[in-house]
């Protein structure tokens, strides 16, 4: 291929992604922030990862949070888990399934309770934590 093939075909697909991003066919940035309300006093350990990212072990004192923001995938498979521990129990929980929580929130607030996180975003939603198989 000659360099004058390779540029047209450079600046057309940098074109079109200009395009695509502009039209909003790219996923927005999307921001998830836990809450503890576990209780007065109690506090908690939260430990989320992806498939690409580890973001660290935090610890959370009732009424704070903690928070990361990130862009999700274009083929819309992008999923956060988190584990969280309190007074000698672990529970754990998909913090961010994409193909659930994109059109719901592109900020996402849980709070999370004893007997599950809850999501609020238009409405609030309630979840059971996860058990392991």
């Amino acid at each position: 291929m000659n360099p004058l093939s390779i540029s047209i075909i450079l600046w057309l697909s940098s074109t079109s992604l200009l395009a695509v991003s502009r039209a909003g066919l790219l996923p927005h940035k999307a921001q998830v922030l836990i809450y503890n309300y576990l209780g007065s006093g109690t506090d908690f350990i939260v430990h989320c990862k992806s498939k690409d990212d580890d973001l660290g072990i935090r610890h959370i004192a009732y009424g704070n949070y903690f928070q990361f923001n990130f862009r999700p995938s274009f083929f819309g498979n992008t999923l956060f888990f988190c584990s969280m521990q309190w007074n000698g129990t672990t529970h754990w929980f998909d913090i961010y399934v994409q193909t659930r929580d994109q059109f719901i929130c592109d900020t996402c607030v849980w709070k999370v309770k004893t007997n599950g996180p809850c999501l609020f975003a238009y409405y609030v939603t309630c979840y059971q934590w996860r058990t392991l198989p």
